[in-house]
């Protein structure tokens, strides 16, 4: 056990509190803050261990197979609890989700097949980018939840196409104006500014996803004997 693999460890250990705060009232009736401060601050305490953990791991000569199997699960932990949790709350959708934890499923599937055969598929540019993605959009979505644990609510959002056009939303035009007449921000028009971005992030998620999934097949079927 070194440095970087107890902060992989502790991000590990972040990830059922972060679920408490974001599901139940308990956190936030023991600190006195609000919900979206506290679930904020603990995503991003664990998303800053994860910078730290693989930079500090290479820096110190200090990569071993234990933190490169705790660091690649601690991720996908921290980013699939935190996006179920956010759809308890209904402010992400589910079948969105369903893709993105679906794709991280398949992807460890085929690293282990792989791994049998001595074979490392590591993570490309567009994996990278995703993961990147998914901290922004988690984070902006966190931010909107009001103290009740609900997004702001959007007119057009909940329909097939209208919630695509993130730029015809009236709350958020609304916001806009007021901000642009003003130069004051309100806190609803945070959450909603949060709100509409952490969804917009959510569809560039959901696409990096699909196109890292491709990535990641084409180099399984390239390196590997399975088919």
């Amino acid at each position: 056990m070194n440095l970087p693999n107890g902060l992989t460890v502790l991000r590990i250990c972040l990830i059922p509190v972060l679920v408490t705060v974001l599901l139940t009232p308990a956190l936030e009736q023991w600190t006195g803050a609000p919900l979206y401060v506290v679930g904020l601050g603990i995503f991003l305490l664990a998303a800053i261990t994860d910078m730290l953990d693989g930079r500090l791991a290479r820096r110190w000569n200090q990569v071993t197979k234990l933190g490169t199997l705790l660091d690649t699960t601690a991720d996908k932990l921290l980013i699939a609890a935190a996006l179920i949790a956010l759809v308890e709350n209904h402010a992400a959708p589910a079948w969105a989700v369903v893709i993105i934890v679906g794709r991280e499923i398949a992807i460890t599937g085929l690293r282990s097949i792989a791994a049998t055969e001595g074979i490392v598929i590591s993570a490309g540019s567009a994996g990278k980018f995703k993961m990147v993605m998914q901290v922004i959009a988690v984070g902006f979505l966190i931010l909107s939840l009001s103290p009740t644990g609900e997004p702001p609510i959007l007119s057009n959002f909940g329909r097939p196409f209208p919630a695509i056009q993130f730029w015809a939303v009236p709350e958020l035009r609304d916001a806009c104006a007021s901000l642009w007449h003003t130069w004051k921000a309100n806190w609803n028009n945070v959450q909603i500014f949060s709100y509409t971005a952490g969804r917009a992030s959510l569809w560039i998620v959901v696409i990096a996803s699909m196109w890292s999934m491709w990535g990641y097949a084409r180099d399984f079927y390239k390196k590997t004997t399975a088919f």
